[in-house]
């Protein structure tokens, strides 16, 4: 695939980003695509493997190795390196229903396990995928595709995320008449309202929204299954129901000052943020501004950095992110080997900001909140932490040791909990009916039944919180199952 000695010719190049200080004067992406030259360049990087692993999609010791949605990566890179656009995007639509979504804001599990980057850095995956689509668009290759025949059945599907979204778009396909129930003001899940404009900007989903509207798909905002339109009037006007609802339960923090004015999730803060921004109605009651004010994320992953990010465009005065874990290595390790996931230290697009404006990483690691104290009015004042050391007992166990005498007091006017999700909210599924397990949705992988004749789950309800493309996954299988329940026999993939 590529050019045959292209991995030795060519080395990877990463797309151009906008200087980070000039970024925070607006929400715009902060990254510019390649050009064609260049993207036929990384395209040739591409290696004639034997087995190529980036589409292998799996998980291994807990981190997913190559793409979950089995993406014929190097036949597209083959036809990007020949010119062949149109050819290479039909092979990406085989396999992707949002290609513009997961070329944004996957973490590209694809690029650990491809091989180049067992010696060298990967060929840039990612970018040639997000080059692929967003080319279809601009030169009309992408058309509504409108289904010949309807099969008189209808489905139900609850939650606009990408598990939903892919189901309903492979259901439409297959003849169905597909509903979709969102509860917010808008399409999209956490593509909307959980990921910044600047890493996914919000035209691209509504572009792609109108595009399933086009196609026959019915859209129902505003609209709370459990409140607004029972469980029971769904199964009863529907011959199937799909819960792609996520897991959007947040993980709250135990600790003493928890309930101060200026503590708040994250997520609470990330949607809020992006209705301000998009120009909707905000409840002042509700509207978290950290202009002037010294912000603090408690959590280390991706949702915290898209705080800082937020909070930086908001001209906060200071921002800190607090993280459990040690700081990640340069390199892998010997118990992080290729094909895993590289458990690697990089510095994101919010932290390259952060560091560009008040000229330090905002990450803190190893540390621990021991209480939140706020001031006479009840507004959060400062935060008392004490650094922790991470070790390994001899059972194998990880255990954290509070560092006596590194205790320290940060001032503080907002705190942001960035800690993860226990699941999907519980409410609902009660309505249905359907039984749990550790929280989630209890449907087999592979057949995404529940105990409930015709309701189905798909996505991080069944799975828990997890990755864009193992949504996108879920939600095509859940599709196949569905068509097969409805049909006797199913073609879809």
């Amino acid at each position: 695939m590529g050019k045959t000695t292209g991995f030795m010719e060519y080395m990877r190049e990463e797309e151009v980003k906008r200087h980070p200080l000039s970024r925070l004067d607006d929400w715009n992406e902060y990254t510019s695509p390649f050009s064609e030259e260049t993207l036929a360049r990384q395209g040739a990087r591409c290696m004639d493997c034997g087995t190529p692993f980036c589409h292998m999609g799996m998980e291994i010791n807990g981190l997913t190795s190559g793409c979950p949605i089995h993406n014929l990566i190097p036949e597209w890179n083959d036809l990007v390196y020949r010119g062949r656009w149109k050819e290479a995007l039909d092979r990406l639509l085989k396999t992707n229903n949002f290609p513009e979504f997961t070329g944004r804001v996957c973490p590209a599990p694809c690029e650990g396990s491809c091989t180049v980057a067992i010696s060298d850095p990967a060929v840039a995956i990612k970018s040639i995928e997000r080059a692929i689509i967003d080319k279809g668009f601009a030169e009309g290759w992408i058309q509504p595709r409108i289904p010949e025949k309807r099969t008189g059945k209808k489905v139900a599907i609850v939650g606009s995320g990408p598990a939903g979204l892919a189901c309903a778009d492979q259901l439409n396909q297959a003849g169905h008449s597909v509903t979709v129930y969102e509860r917010a003001d808008r399409i999209g899940g956490l593509l909307m309202y959980g990921i910044p404009n600047m890493k996914l900007e919000k035209e691209i989903v509504e572009r792609r929204v109108r595009l399933l509207e086009a196609e026959g798909i019915t859209f129902i905002t505003n609209t709370e299954v459990g409140k607004d339109i029972t469980a029971e009037e769904l199964q009863s006007q529907y011959d199937a129901v799909v819960l792609c609802t996520g897991a959007q339960k947040q993980r709250d923090l135990v600790i003493e000052g928890r309930e101060l004015s200026g503590v708040h999730f994250a997520m609470d803060y990330l949607t809020v943020s992006t209705k301000k921004m998009l120009g909707s109605t905000v409840d002042e009651e509700k509207w978290i501004d950290t202009k002037g004010k010294h912000v603090i994320v408690i959590g280390g992953g991706d949702t915290g950095a898209d705080c800082v990010a937020t909070a930086l465009r908001q001209q906060c005065k200071s921002v800190v992110q607090f993280g459990k874990h040690p700081a990640l290595p340069q390199k892998r390790t010997e118990d992080n080997p290729w094909p895993l996931f590289p458990l690697v230290f990089t510095l994101d697009y919010a932290y390259e900001e952060a560091k560009a404006k008040f000229g330090t990483d905002p990450r803190q690691y190893c540390i621990q909140t021991k209480k939140i104290v706020g001031d006479e009015h009840g507004n959060v004042k400062e935060l008392h932490t004490i650094q922790m050391e991470k070790t390994v007992d001899a059972n194998g166990n990880v255990v954290f040791n509070e560092i006596p005498g590194t205790e320290k007091v940060w001032p503080c006017d907002l705190v942001f909990i960035a800690i993860g999700f226990e699941g999907p909210e519980q409410p609902v599924l009660k309505q249905f009916g359907v039984e749990t397990v550790n929280k989630k949705v209890n449907a087999p992988y592979g057949t995404y039944t529940t105990n409930v004749e015709g309701v189905f789950a798909a996505g991080d309800a069944r799975r828990g919180q997890s990755l864009i493309v193992w949504a996108i996954h879920e939600g095509r299988e859940a599709a196949r199952e569905v068509d097969r329940f409805l049909m006797g026999v199913t073609h879809l993939p």
